[in-house]
C-alpha cells in the first residue's frame, strides 16, 4: 500500500482533479521507491472586526487598531516531499515512509525565507499481509479525528487561520478547532485489520506527549500537563462503492494526565467521534460530530481542565459539508463547522472560549491532472462565556500541485 502523502491524496477525493495514487515510481533492486508530495501557496487577504481577549478564540483580532492584513503562505497542508519504499519479503509486505514539509514563505526578520524550520511529520515502517492485517511503528497522523481532517475540503485550501497581523506563516488551520480536534502527528504502534468486505479497524498506542501551557492564568486552564501513560486510540470504518459510494467511521482516544502544579491532580481525557461521507454522481456530502470530556478544543487536551475547580470541561462539535462538480470540472463546496467548550461545574464567568464557528465557500478547479486552482472565502466567529465576540473573514487565492 502506498502510504506516501496518502493523507493529502486521500483528501484529494474532494478535489475535482483526478489525483494519481502514486508519485514518481522508481524500481530499486528489491525495493520500489515512490517519491511524492505537493507544493501549494496562497495569497490571503484577511480582515478582523474586533480586538477582544478570548482565551482559545480562533477568529483574527485587530492589532494596534489595524484589522486588515495580507500574506503569502501554504494552506492547511504544508508543502510536502515524501519517500516511501515497499517490498515483499518472507510473505510480508514491508514499507517505510519518511517525509519533509518545508514552508513556502516566512516572516523571519531581514533574511526572509532563511529562518523557518521545516516540519518532519512522518517517519514510520509497516509490515503485514492482506490475510491478517498490518502493523505500523513510528510517527504518523493520529488515529482519532484522522478521518475528520482527511475529509475536510479545506485540506486542499486554507480554511481558518489566515492571520491578520502576520504574513508568511507556515500552515493554516483548515477546519481544526472549528469542527474537529487536531489529530496531530504522533509516535505510535498500531495494528490495522485486513479489509473485510469494506470493514477495517485500527487500534494503537501513542506517544505520551505533554500538552503545552495554554495560559498563565489558572482561571482558564491548567499549566503544563504531563501524560501518565501511553495514549490509546482506535477507529472502525466501513466503505462501499456503487452509484452511491461512501464510508462511515467512528474513532476514540483515551489519555491520563497529571496537572503539573503543587497540588497535582490526575484526570482522564476521553473523546469519540462519528462521521460519514457519501457521493452520488457530482454531489458529495460529509457530516461529522465529536464529543469529549477533558479533551478541550482545537488541540487534544488544551483547555480541557479547570485548575480552579479541579474538574474536566466537556466539549463537542462537528461540521457539515456539501460539494458539487459543475460541467467545467470545478468542484464547488460549502461548509459549516463549530467547536464548543463548556465550563466545568462550578466555574464562574470567564473569557474562556465558548464556541469557534466557521463558514467556508470554496472552488477547486483542476487546471491539469495534478494541478488545482483554489479560491476560498472563510468567515470566523469566536464567542466567550461572557458573550464577548470576535469576527473576522479572509479571502484566499492560490494553487496546489500533487505529484
Amino acid at each position: 500500500m502506498n502510504n506516501k502523502i496518502k493523507l493529502a491524496v486521500a483528501g484529494a477525493v474532494l478535489s475535482a482533479a483526478s489525483i494519481a495514487n502514486a508519485g514518481i515510481i522508481i524500481p530499486a533492486g528489491e525495493w520500489t521507491i515512490d517519491i511524492n508530495g505537493n507544493v501549494n501557496a496562497f495569497a490571503n487577504w484577511s480582515n478582523a472586526d474586533d480586538a477582544n481577549d478570548i482565551n482559545g478564540g480562533l477568529a483574527n483580532v485587530e492589532v494596534d487598531g489595524e484589522g486588515n492584513g495580507q500574506g503569502i503562505n501554504t494552506g492547511l497542508l504544508p508543502a510536502w516531499l515524501g519517500f516511501t519504499g515497499t517490498t515483499r519479503q518472507n510473505d510480508l509486505d514491508v514499507s517505510w515512509t519518511i517525509s519533509f514539509q518545508p514552508n513556502v514563505s516566512d516572516n523571519a526578520g531581514a533574511f526572509h525565507g532563511d529562518s523557518a524550520t521545516p516540519l518532519n511529520r512522518q517517519a514510520f515502517i509497516t509490515f503485514g499481509d492482506k490475510s491478517w492485517g498490518s502493523v505500523k511503528l513510528g510517527k504518523d497522523l493520529g488515529i482519532f479525528a484522522g478521518q475528520a481532517i482527511l475529509n475536510d475540503m479545506t485540506l486542499l485550501g486554507v480554511g481558518a487561520g489566515a492571520a491578520t497581523a502576520t504574513s508568511g506563516g507556515a500552515t493554516t488551520l483548515g477546519g481544526i478547532g472549528t469542527g474537529y480536534i487536531y489529530p496531530a502527528w504522533k509516535g505510535q504502534i498500531s495494528y490495522t485489520t485486513p479489509n473485510m468486505n469494506g470493514f477495517q479497524a485500527t487500534i494503537g498506542i501513542t506517544n505520551p506527549n505533554q500538552i503545552p501551557s495554554t495560559t498563565n492564568d489558572s482561571t482558564y486552564a491548567a499549566t503544563t500537563q504531563l501524560q501518565d501513560r501511553f495514549g490509546v486510540e482506535g477507529q472502525a470504518m466501513y466503505s462501499w462503492t456503487g452509484d452511491v459510494a461512501g464510508k462511515v467511521w467512528a474513532s476514540f482516544a483515551s489519555y491520563d494526565y497529571t496537572v503539573d502544579q503543587s497540588d497535582s491532580e490526575d484526570y482522564r481525557v476521553n473523546a469519540w467521534d462519528i462521521g460519514a461521507s457519501v457521493s452520488a454522481g457530482n454531489f458529495g456530502l460529509t457530516g461529522y460530530y465529536y464529543d469529549g470530556k477533558g479533551a478541550g478544543t482545537t488541540i487534544l487536551g488544551q483547555y480541557g481542565y479547570d485548575a480552579t475547580t479541579n474538574k474536566r470541561r466537556d466539549s463537542d462539535g462537528g461540521y457539515l459539508q456539501a460539494t458539487y462538480v459543475i460541467p467545467t470540472g470545478t468542484k464547488l463546496g460549502l461548509a459549516y463547522g463549530v467547536s464548543n467548550l463548556d465550563k466545568s461545574s462550578g466555574e464562574g464567568d470567564t473569557l474562556l472560549v465558548d464556541s469557534n464557528e466557521r463558514w467556508t465557500i470554496g472552488a477547486y478547479h483542476p487546471l491539469t491532472k495534478h494541478l488545482n486552482l483554489v479560491a476560498e472565502y472563510n468567515k470566523m466567529e469566536s464567542e466567550s462565556h461572557t458573550n464577548v465576540e470576535n469576527e473576522s473573514d479572509a479571502l484566499s487565492l492560490g494553487a496546489i500541485l500533487f505529484f
